[in-house]
C-alpha cells in the first residue's frame, strides 16, 4: 500500500481557524482516522509569513484571510479556495487609555488591524466612513498593520492612548477586554451580519492529484464545525491547547454572545467575495484587481461534504 501523503495547512492562532484544531484533535486522540492522507498544521504568528510560504509552495494549504488569498490567486499563486472556516468572529475594541467615547474620539489616533487585504479592513474602513471620518494617511485616521497575537501587548504599553483601538479575530478581543486595557464597541457580526472572513484554500496540484484526501479533510472540518457549535465547552478545552489561550478566554468566545462567532455554516458565498473585492478594489484600493471568483471557487467538496 502507497505511503500516505502529508498535506501541510498553516494557520494562525485565532478563533477563526479553530475547526483545524478540532479535526486535529480528533486525528491525535483517535476519534477520527484518516485513510487517504496525514495532515500536519503549521502556526504562524502573521499573515505574511504564512502567505510566502503558500507562495512558495512550501505550504499545501492554509486558512486565510479571504481577501488575502483573492490577491495571491489574482497574482498566479495556483490555489483553489474550498471552505470558508467560519463567519463572523472579530471584534471592534477601543483602547481604554485612549478614553475614547464616540466615534468622533478615534480622530487622529490610529487603528491596528490584521492586515490591509483583510475584511477587518474594510469593516473598521466602511464603518467609519458611514460615521464621517476619512481614512487614510493625512487624514482622520491611519490603519497599522500588526500581527493579531502581538496586540495585546500594544495595548497594555500604550499608556498615552496613541492606539484608539483594534479589529482583529478573536481570542485576542476577548483576551484585551478580560485584561482591562479594552473596552467592546462592536461585534464584526453587527457591522456585516454572517460576514465571511478566513477560508481554507489548496494548492490545485494537490486538488487534482489527491481529491480523495481533499474531501476526507473537508468532510472532517465541516463535522468539526458543527461540533464546536454543540459542544463549547470540548471546544474550548481544544481551543485553549490550539491556541495556547486561557480556556475561559475561548468559552467566552464561543458562547459570549453564543453567535460571536459561528462555524456551522462553512459552504463558500459567491456573492460575498464579490462584495469584498468590489470594496476592496473600488473604495480602499487595497487589492491589485478583481479576480474570476467562478474559477477561484471550488466548492464542490464542500457541497459533498454537506456544508451549509
Amino acid at each position: 500500500m502507497p505511503e500516505k501523503p502529508v498535506i501541510k495547512i498553516g494557520h494562525l492562532p485565532i478563533t477563526d481557524h479553530l475547526i483545524l484544531g478540532v479535526t486535529v484533535d480528533k486525528l491525535k486522540t483517535g476519534k477520527e482516522e484518516f485513510q487517504y492522507a496525514d495532515i500536519e498544521a503549521k502556526p504562524y504568528r502573521g499573515w505574511n509569513p504564512l502567505a510566502e510560504d503558500l507562495r512558495k509552495g512550501e505550504l499545501d494549504a492554509a486558512c486565510i484571510l479571504a481577501p488575502l488569498s483573492m490577491e495571491l490567486f489574482g497574482a498566479g499563486v495556483p490555489i483553489k479556495l474550498l471552505l470558508q472556516t467560519h463567519k463572523s468572529g472579530s471584534t471592534l475594541i477601543k483602547n481604554k487609555s485612549a478614553n475614547i467615547q464616540n466615534i468622533g474620539d478615534f480622530k487622529g489616533r490610529s487603528i491596528l488591524i490584521p492586515h490591509y487585504l483583510s475584511v477587518h479592513h474594510l469593516l473598521f474602513d466602511r464603518y467609519m466612513r458611514d460615521n464621517g471620518l476619512e481614512v487614510g494617511a493625512g487624514k482622520d485616521i491611519i490603519f497599522d498593520v500588526v500581527a493579531p497575537s502581538d496586540i495585546p501587548e500594544i495595548l497594555e504599553w500604550d499608556e498615552k492612548g496613541l492606539v484608539g483601538g483594534f479589529i482583529v479575530a478573536e481570542p485576542f478581543g476577548m483576551q484585551v477586554v478580560k485584561a482591562g486595557y479594552g473596552e467592546e464597541m462592536a461585534m464584526s457580526k453587527d457591522l456585516w451580519p454572517d460576514h465571511p472572513c478566513c477560508v481554507l484554500v489548496m494548492r490545485e496540484d494537490v486538488v487534482g492529484k489527491y481529491p480523495d484526501a481533499v474531501q476526507e479533510l473537508t468532510n472532517s472540518l465541516v463535522d468539526s464545525g458543527k461540533f464546536v457549535g454543540q459542544n463549547v465547552d470540548a471546544a474550548a478545552k481544544i481551543g485553549s491547547a490550539f491556541l495556547h489561550q486561557d480556556e475561559d478566554v475561548v468559552r467566552s468566545v464561543l458562547a459570549d454572545p453564543k453567535q460571536r462567532v459561528t462555524m456551522n455554516e462553512l459552504l463558500p458565498v459567491v456573492d460575498d467575495f464579490e462584495t469584498i473585492q468590489q470594496y476592496m478594489t473600488s473604495k480602499i484600493e487595497a487589492m491589485s484587481g478583481r479576480i474570476d471568483l467562478e474559477k477561484f471557487v471550488d466548492s464542490r467538496f464542500a457541497k459533498q461534504a454537506g456544508a451549509t
